[in-house]
């Protein structure tokens, strides 16, 4: 996306965090702030230590937010583009500058959709989460792989954005499961290892080597990604956006949304209603067992998706929403109300 606006002919400075800022410095000019943190042991998010892990950084952000303050004084931007990131977001509504949100998040805050009763709690709180995040923005681009009513005019719905890496996959299946899951997930690995007929490559334990049918990979982007093309399916928790890679190149996905965390609770519903997995509430051997039985089932109808969405001699997947957020930002740039919603 930001190749594209600079293509376009717009002055960018991002601001990012951790493993976005080292990714994206090399390239781009970047200023560095403080990220927000989610801590989970074996799936489950942990509220308190989040929060403590969160506070511990407070003087470093403060210090950070100050820098950032002082670049966008010099910098002077007429616009203010936000991936689900509340520095920005508030620095926008703060210096009464059009927003925009690029994000699968708001589909979450402005589309129609199902979710059980039992979350109700954490829908409505996630609701009010995102709205603190990102105040009021003037337009919202929300990628999803799921489609429901629009409940205003504020918002669209596009694709998932997708890097040009996956784009460029030639997509194979292997011997190989790939999965990826948070570190403190051992639960998982005992019932792996239950299935010697299988073989995981396992990303995310922090760990390499070999230990029966499971073999422990380093992180790698590039191996990572030589991995997901080439893999039968992916166990994983329930992020976005693995979630949309793995269906983008026709992968199955065994889904193990982190309990506590209403987004991935919403993807892996939306995951199995559309047919392209399956929402594991609990990563058990009977679970594991009934996904593998239905492999050749999910394969076909995620294949459906995936020739959808790469038909041969198609230009850019993300052309769409790359096209309308230069549409919007051809507009000429008005100030808003300072009002929060």
């Amino acid at each position: 996306m930001t190749r594209y606006l600079l293509s376009c002919g717009h002055e960018v400075k991002l601001v990012s965090y951790d493993r976005g800022y080292r990714n994206l410095s090399a390239e781009f000019d970047v200023i560095e702030i403080e990220g927000l943190h989610i801590v989970s042991i074996n799936n489950r998010v942990r509220p308190l230590k989040t929060l403590w892990h969160n506070l511990r950084r407070g003087a470093k952000a403060w210090r950070r937010l100050r820098a950032l303050s002082l670049q966008v004084d010099t910098f002077q931007p007429d616009y203010v583009v936000t991936d689900f990131e509340p520095t920005t977001a508030w620095l926008a509504w703060w210096r009464r500058l059009p927003l925009i949100s690029l994000d699968n998040q708001h589909r979450m805050r402005y589309m129609k959709f199902r979710s059980p009763s039992r979350l109700m709690l954490s829908r409505w709180l996630t609701v009010m989460l995102i709205r603190l995040m990102v105040p009021s923005p003037s337009a919202a681009l929300a990628t999803t792989y799921y489609y429901g009513e629009r409940k205003n005019e504020r918002i669209f719905l596009f694709p998932p954005i997708l890097r040009r890496e996956v784009q460029a996959c030639q997509p194979s299946f292997g011997d190989h499961h790939l999965v990826y899951v948070t570190s403190h997930f051992d639960a998982l690995l005992d019932v792996l290892k239950a299935f010697p007929e299988h073989q995981f490559l396992v990303y995310g334990c922090n760990r390499e080597g070999v230990d029966g049918n499971l073999s422990f990979r380093a992180f790698s982007t590039d191996g990572f990604l030589r991995d997901l093309e080439s893999c039968q399916s992916v166990l994983a928790t329930a992020g976005f956006t693995l979630i949309s890679e793995a269906i983008y190149l026709g992968k199955p996905y065994f889904a193990m949304p982190m309990v506590g965390q209403f987004e991935q609770q919403l993807n892996a519903i939306c995951l199995e209603e559309l047919g392209f997995g399956v929402n594991a509430g609990s990563a058990d051997q009977d679970a594991l067992a009934c996904f593998f039985a239905e492999l050749p089932t999910l394969r076909a109808c995620v294949a459906s998706y995936a020739t959808e969405h790469r038909k041969p001699g198609q230009r850019d997947a993300n052309f769409a929403i790359k096209d309308k957020l230069a549409s919007l930002l051809s507009d000429k740039p008005a100030s808003r109300n300072a009002s929060a919603c």
